[in-house]
């Protein structure tokens, strides 16, 4: 530790500096939350979501109509208590900037001896001049922080609106599959009624009259689970906007959206990536304030605590004003330990920047080879599969009806119908979801990064 003090004609113009210089820290009037939400918006598709006002009455709006892929992101940019936890951990980072701005309390000292030579009293006052020396570098630091947690915050925001869009398409795709198995399943029972009279009238062997049943018992079965997964998918989805009550009685689409016309173009992805990501500003961010923290540990290498204070003794004798300076002397640690410290730092953040860029690369790519091939096979789907597993029922009941196809054929293609039917709805919710971690991997923080905004 070392301690200046200083005459007393020096005391108010100390004091007066600080005082100046500690008064300059003060809480921004939005708290970030004004770059957290233009960093969001652009990024999430529902702009304005974070700092909406008169949450209530939107939330009722947005409820009111069946739920599509935007409103729900915007209700969980809203609702989601993971996304305020997020956000008020935004707060704390800005009140240690502001914490960084201000010099430690003033210290007072009050002292009284009595001897032989008579009273003495001492007294001083103190504050940290360390603080005040490196105040600029320990501000710029935090400062560097805060930009951080604001990242921080907008990539929850972003990566809860993939997980809020991957939740809501698979929620829709469940409730498309449910109806469809419904259906299937009233076909499935007619068929087997069908097969039971067909096998009494003796027309029948007992052979196919067991397959026809088994079928119906499949159905039965896929039913079950199709309504067990409409459940699970839409209380997913519930959680994520946080919703609860009344309000969990939201109205999903009963089919999920058309195919867009063209699938996108990778074009420049990657550089897009590289300038939009938010874990990569995030890390270059951290190599900067590690730099920083190198340089403030160099500068307190050698004096890491310095008290300046005014003194004033006074005595039965005439009273004495003067000066005393204590300093640490670097005899044993000269701060080499803790400057290659943050040297290695410093190191280990260069290369966790490069590391997320390569990473970020990759992923963009591996997201747009998903996403295309979704694509390509949900519209295979549409265009081939389905018109053709339509054409063959078709012509199967034509032929039925003209009595030159057996009611066998008539139920074997509903039968290869479900199953052709089940895997079109699913390549469908293939591509959204991949279109929805394409955005994430340009935009936000890549696929599959676990989000700091939970259920």
């Amino acid at each position: 530790m070392a301690r200046f003090t200083k005459s007393t004609c020096l005391t108010p113009l100390a004091l007066a500096a600080v005082l100046l210089l500690s008064g300059c820290a003060s809480f921004s009037e939005d708290g970030g939350m004004r770059t957290v939400s233009t960093l969001a918006d652009v990024r999430t598709g529902a702009p304005a979501a974070l700092t909406d006002q008169g949450g209530e009455e939107k939330l009722a709006s947005l409820l009111a109509q069946p739920l599509d892929a935007d409103s729900a992101v915007r209700i969980a940019l809203m609702n989601n208590h993971g996304m305020k936890v997020a956000l008020a951990e935004l707060g704390a980072s800005e009140a240690d900037l502001v914490q960084a701005g201000r010099l430690r309390n003033p210290g007072l000292s009050f002292g009284r001896s009595h001897g032989s030579h008579g009273n003495e009293i001492d007294r001083g006052v103190s504050f940290d001049l360390a603080g005040l020396l490196t105040m600029p570098l320990r501000v710029n630091i935090e400062r560097g922080r805060f930009e951080q947690a604001k990242l921080q915050a907008a990539s929850s925001a972003v990566q809860l609106a993939l997980e809020t869009r991957r939740a809501y398409f698979n929620a829709v795709a469940a409730v498309q599959t449910e109806q469809f198995m419904q259906r299937a399943l009233l076909s499935a029972e007619a068929g087997a009624e069908l097969a039971t009279r067909l096998r009494q009238a003796g027309n029948w062997s007992r052979l196919d009259q067991a397959r026809q049943q088994v079928f119906y018992a499949d159905a039965v079965g896929d039913l079950a689970r199709a309504r067990h997964q409409a459940l699970v998918t839409r209380e997913h989805l519930t959680r994520l906007l946080g919703l609860w009550g009344k309000q969990a009685s939201f109205t999903l689409p009963s089919r999920l959206p058309d195919l867009p016309a063209q699938a996108v173009e990778a074009g420049n992805i990657e550089a897009q990536a590289m300038e939009q990501r938010l874990d990569v500003q995030r890390a270059k961010l951290d190599a900067h304030a590690t730099a920083d923290a190198l340089g403030l540990s160099r500068v307190t290498g050698f004096i890491n605590v310095l008290d300046v204070g005014y003194t004033n003794k006074s005595s039965e004798a005439p009273r004495e004003n003067g000066y005393e300076v204590s300093l640490e002397l670097p005899l044993f640690d000269w701060g080499a330990a803790r400057n290659a410290r943050a040297q290695a730092l410093y190191e280990q953040s260069l290369q966790r920047t490069a590391g997320t860029v390569v990473r970020a690369r990759s992923e963009v790519r591996e997201a747009y080879s998903s996403y295309r091939t979704a694509y390509d096979l949900a519209r295979h789907y549409r265009d081939e599969v389905v018109p053709l597993r339509k054409t063959i029922s078709h012509e199967v009941l034509l032929r039925y009806n003209g009595m030159l196809a057996s009611v066998f054929e008539l139920l074997a293609d509903a039968r290869e119908q479900v199953a052709s039917v089940n895997r079109a709805i699913e390549t469908q919710r293939d591509f959204w979801i991949a279109q929805t971690e394409l955005q994430s991997a340009i935009n936000g923080s890549g696929p599959g990064v676990a989000t700091a905004a939970k259920e």
